[in-house]
């Protein structure tokens, strides 16, 4: 198994799918979707730059990842399924999935970059992560949202959890 070293800390990952080395054979196609020029694919192996690039434009790099930035090299390989935005040879966009592959499954890491938002990108993103859960048979499907982005999401099928609260944990 694989690991990632995270400061003084190791965190091991399984580059697998729902117990199998191959993606689950749900019957789901997972060819490319394209409207325009830009596609949305699955893929296992990202460029350090371009996920940098969609993580700093997104506000979620920090100073600290500069350090040791080798942390996204295990995104996409250590999701339960990653996506990709493409425009060309350019990643313009992503989002992954969290699972165990049999219940739950948390999206993660929605966005694109800037120049392209507007043109329906994220819910293309958004609707092949749904699409690739639901042929898994995996029903529940939660996100944290951006401040702002409740409209967005309502719009692709989900609501509000009322009487919950996300936490993060700090200690």
């Amino acid at each position: 198994m694989p690991s990632l070293t995270l400061g003084a800390r190791t965190t091991n990952c399984i580059l697998r799918y729902a117990n199998s080395m191959e993606p689950a054979n749900t019957g789901h196609k997972q060819t490319a979707t394209a409207a325009g020029d830009i596609v949305i694919r699955a893929t296992r192996h990202t460029d350090r730059e371009q996920i940098v690039r969609l993580y700093k434009a997104a506000g979620w790099w920090t100073p600290e990842n500069d350090s040791a930035p080798e942390f996204v090299d295990h995104i996409a390989p250590c999701s339960y399924w990653f996506v990709g935005a493409f425009s060309d040879k350019r990643m313009i966009g992503m989002g992954r999935i969290l699972s165990d592959g049999v219940s739950d499954a948390y999206i993660q890491d929605v966005t694109v970059l800037p120049d392209y938002r507007g043109r329906g990108i994220g819910g293309r993103i958004i609707t092949a992560l749904v699409e690739k859960l639901r042929a898994d048979r995996i029903e529940w499907i939660g996100l944290v949202g951006e401040p702002g982005t409740s409209d967005f999401y309502k719009q692709l099928g989900f609501n509000e959890m009322k009487g919950s609260i996300p936490f993060i944990y700090k200690g």
